[in-house]
């Protein structure tokens, strides 16, 4: 006898993600708010609810738990989900309740010497990751799930592929990494021939490329640049497989070199990323090129880079400066006493 019992709940929400192939992290927070939002009502289901329980969701996040804009709107995107694709529902456009007041904050940016600083104080493959992150103003997944067939040394580029928006982009390959890529590349070609040697299954692919050719996860051109030293299970195909080197591993070798530059800010991956961007404006780049490079689809994104420059946009000093040069140069005469 067949099992025809309906997926629980939570489980649909996986379905449905996984079925638009978003990424396992939208995946994982979409669950998450899915299960928040139950808990918040007793656990009345969905189906019997709608946009007044979002909205006083949506509210509570905002008064009782003082959360940021950003998670309160990540919450309300996931319940759109949850009500559109999977209780096939749609909510209302306007949803009340207190939203969390959204404030625009100026990135954090390093020096050149203290990039510098930090770079000297890692070595091995964080260093190289972290180096492409500042280097070609990567985020942190890109450079994650970079692959062979992305890299081409003889034109001196990168594809992303698949970044935010689900874009795709080109940046050029920092000619300090070029011979740190390349022994990346054999070391990758190595690693892979032994995967085969030991009959494991190819990487992961992305949407159907697997069915359409079922050997390109065993081909050298789809193999991670960044491949994780071991084996480990997908956790939506639960396969045994070789997958990219974990998030966590690079964040945890910056924190490191931080530590041991001294460097009083508050810094992420991210912030290498913003300041590859300063620091290209800072030395004349056209704004629209730093646009292009970074991937983003609003030249105002690009603007806010604009706010931390060493200077403002008239270029003129503090009048502080201003005063002390003015100072400096006006000297009191010197006196001369009678003997």
């Amino acid at each position: 006898m067949t099992d025809t019992k309906k997926p629980k709940l939570l489980q649909r929400v996986r379905i449905a993600v996984r079925s638009l192939n978003y990424a396992l992290a939208t995946e994982k927070t979409y669950v998450y708010w899915a299960y928040r939002f139950i808990i918040f009502h007793n656990k009345r289901h969905p189906k019997e609810m709608g946009s007044k329980e979002v909205s006083d969701f949506l509210t509570d996040l905002a008064v009782k738990w003082d959360v940021a804009p950003s998670t309160q709107n990540q919450a309300l995107c996931a319940l759109v989900f949850l009500y559109k694709h999977v209780i096939k529902i749609p909510l209302d456009d306007n949803i009340c309740g207190v939203r969390a007041k959204r404030q625009r904050n100026i990135p954090v940016v390093l020096t050149e010497d203290e990039v510098l600083s930090i770079l000297n104080n890692m070595y091995g493959l964080p260093k190289l990751m972290a180096s492409l992150c500042y280097g070609a103003g990567m985020r942190k997944m890109e450079c994650h799930r970079l692959r062979v067939k992305d890299i081409d040394l003889q034109r001196m580029e990168i594809t992303i592929r698949k970044g935010k928006g689900n874009k795709d982009r080109r940046v050029p390959v920092p000619i300090s990494c070029k011979e740190l890529l390349a022994a990346q590349l054999n070391f990758v070609r190595t690693l892979h021939e032994k995967d085969q040697i030991d009959n494991l299954l190819g990487v992961e692919l992305p949407y159907a490329t697997n069915r359409k050719s079922p050997n390109a996860g065993t081909s050298l051109i789809w193999q991670w640049i960044f491949p994780s030293l071991k084996i480990s299970t997908c956790p939506r195909t639960l396969i045994e497989r070789r997958h990219h080197v974990h998030p966590s591993v690079l964040g945890k070798h910056l924190r490191s070199a931080v530590g041991k530059s001294g460097i009083n800010k508050h810094i992420t991956l991210h912030v290498l990323r913003h300041s590859f961007a300063t620091h290209l404006l800072e030395s004349g780049a056209d704004l629209r090129t730093v646009q292009e490079l970074l991937g983003h689809s609003d030249v105002k994104t690009t603007q806010i880079y604009t706010h931390v420059l060493n200077r403002n946009k008239s270029g003129s000093l503090s009048p502080l400066d201003k005063i002390i040069a003015n100072r400096n140069k006006v000297k009191e005469p010197s006196v001369v006493y009678a003997r």
